[in-house]
Formats: structure tokens, sequence, C-alpha cells
């Protein structure tokens, strides 16, 4: 039997396979065919643990199946606030840091409470503007990309954005979170850096905090460790044991997920209530632009089936306005309302959509 800590029998696997056999323990008569969770914060002295605060074999498993979707080595954290800390803490005293004006609401804090310490200096852009990116690239000590992007649905240019980037000496940070691995491999475009909240579809079960850094460069990843290490970044071996989980339906939940958004988008577009459906064309969100805020609130309010909740990428599905955020991006129509398309049925969803849209008058 292969033994399945020997990445070379993972080779030429497609990815809905490697979802599921990567990270399992040695193919031998009465082991468990799951990495057990080990609750241990102290390790006998002499290998490589040592303490709970640098390894655990929970971690290890989550970090060979995850990095072998992403064909990178992969580093797990306790939140994906965690991972995005570790990485702006690689920014020298007063870099450039360019960022989409269109992000994660906390990637975007995070900045700006960094550059009003006058620890980075940030320059914000049109990410689909892909001159204006290569050229606030020039200088920059760090890009850093999502796409697409949170919650406007913008595709960068990826391929473009990184190779500009990476003439003009920055390292590029790609957050891969909407699209998942499965979507699009970042490192193999030539990126630096894959940040996930692994809250959202890589666990998918909204039942876990994690984050989740891969890099292909051995220096980078020292780094990147060195950062969770002293920094007490580590998450729990519990929540790395269901994000694990999580991890190996990944594939079977973005699929029907992906059929109800891309569905659920075509549909919607009919709808008169609707001025506007932004759906890049894969992935499981859907953005919606509704008259005004009151309108999406309302729509919000009527529905049943669907969730009013921030988060994203789980089984079930969910919705909100993201103005009701008031540190959203002011260019978000205040109408804009973001759905996290589950794996319900496609009927249900709708129905329930539709019947909150149709108070709309």
């Amino acid at each position: 039997m292969p033994d399945a800590n020997d990445a070379h029998h993972l080779d030429g696997l497609r990815p809905e396979t490697l979802a599921v056999v990567a990270g399992r323990p040695a193919a031998l008569p009465d082991e468990p065919l799951n990495v057990p969770v080990t609750f241990a914060s102290t390790y006998i002295a002499g290998g490589e643990r040592e303490y709970g605060r640098y390894a655990n074999p929970g971690w290890s498993a989550f970090e060979e199946a995850l990095g072998a979707l992403e064909g990178g080595r992969v580093l797990a954290f306790a939140s994906g606030m965690a991972a995005s800390s570790a990485l702006l803490d690689l920014v020298p005293q007063g870099g450039v840091v360019v960022v989409p004006r269109h992000s994660y609401l906390g990637t975007l804090s995070q900045l700006r409470h960094l550059e009003e310490r006058g620890r980075v200096v940030v320059r914000q852009v049109d990410a689909v503007d892909t001159a204006a990116v290569i050229e606030a690239a020039a200088g920059a000590a760090l890009v850093w990309m999502e796409s697409p992007s949170n919650p406007a649905l913008e595709v960068v240019d990826l391929a473009s954005v990184i190779a500009a980037a990476k003439a003009a000496g920055a390292l590029v940070v790609v957050d891969n979170t909407f699209a998942t691995p499965l979507r699009q491999r970042p490192l193999e475009l030539g990126a630096d850096l894959v940040l996930h909240s692994a809250t959202k579809f890589i666990a998918g079960h909204s039942d876990v905090l994690m984050g989740a850094v891969a890099v292909r460069d051995e220096a980078l990843h020292a780094e990147v460790l060195g950062r969770r290490s002293m920094h007490g970044a580590a998450p729990g071996p519990m929540e790395t044991f269901l994000a694990l989980r999580g991890l190996r339906t990944l594939p079977l939940r973005l699929e029907r997920a992906e059929q109800n958004a891309a569905e659920l988008a075509a549909r919607l577009d009919l709808h008169p209530a609707i001025a506007e459906v932004r759906y890049p064309g894969f992935g499981a969100i859907v953005s919606v632009v509704l008259a005004d805020a009151a309108a999406a609130d309302a729509l919000v309010a009527g529905v049943r089936l669907w969730r009013q909740a921030t988060s994203l990428g789980a089984v079930e599905s969910t919705l909100e306005r993201r103005r009701r955020w008031a540190g959203e991006a002011p260019t978000i129509p205040e109408g804009l309302v973001r759905l996290s398309t589950g794996v319900e049925h496609i009927e249900d969803l709708h129905a329930d959509l539709v019947r909150s849209l149709d108070t709309l008058g």
C-alpha cells in the first residue's frame, strides 16, 4: 500500500480526488482513515514538535490537503484575519501596499490601522483597471489582490497584474477565498502568497474560525511560519479537524452551490425589483443591486429560508446588505445585497427570494 505521507502518491490526481485523499495517515492495518484530533499543548522533547504553539498532527494533515489543492505549502492560522495580519507584517516599515478599493472589509480595516500608525503607505486602486494597478505597483513592497472581489465581484486580470508586480520587485498576495483552489490557483500564475479565510468555503459548515496561507518559496514559508509561532496565531486542534473534514466535500459542495448561483443570477436578472445582477460566471457568490438601502433591507427582512449573516461559503444560503457596515467602501451601492448560495434546492431558494422581492412593489 502507498504511504499516505509520501507526497508522490498524489502526483497526477485530479482536485476532486486530492480533496479526499491528501492529508491521510499511513495506510497500515488498524490505523484510522482520518488523522485523530490531538489535544496537546506539550510534546516529549527531542522531536520536531516540542510545543503546541509550533505544531500539531491535525495542522499537518490539513496543510497537506489544502497544499495539494493550491500547489504549494500551507500554514494554518487561527483565523483569516490572523493570516492576513501575518502577511502584512512582511511589509517593511513605511512600505507601500497596493490594495483594491473593493476588498474584504477586514483587510481594508487592518491596512487603515497600520497606515494611521505610520507602519505602511496604502494605495487603493480600481483592481479591474489593470493599467492603474500596474502603475501603482511601481515602488510597492506588497501588491494585494482579491479576485473575485468582495462584495463587488470584480474579476482581476491576475496574470498581468502579478507579472507586472513581480517585475517591479513587489511581493504578491492573492486572497483566493471566493474562487477556492478549485477555480483558480494563483501560485501557478506567479503569486508569492495565497490567502484563505478557511472559515468560508474550505470548512463550509459555519462552525469553524480559521485561516490559511499557501506559499511555494521555502524562505518565505519559514518567514510566515515564524510569525505564526511568535504571534501565537495558531488554530485549535478541533477547528483544524473540522476544517479538514469540510475540505473533503468542497468539490461536491461547490459544484452544487455554483449551479445554484448561476441559475439564480439568470433568474434574478429578470425580476423588475433588481437593478443589477453581479456574477463573475463561477463561484457561489452573487451580488444584486436594488433601488436603495430601504429596498435591500426589505428583501433581507422578507426572506424565510435564506439567513441574514455576514459570513459566507457554507452549506446554508446567507445574504446581507453590505453597506450596513460603516466601513464598507462608499463606491459599493447602498442597495447591494450579497448572496452566498448554499446547497439547498434551487426552486426553494428562488421562491423565497421572489416572495420577498414581490412585496417591494
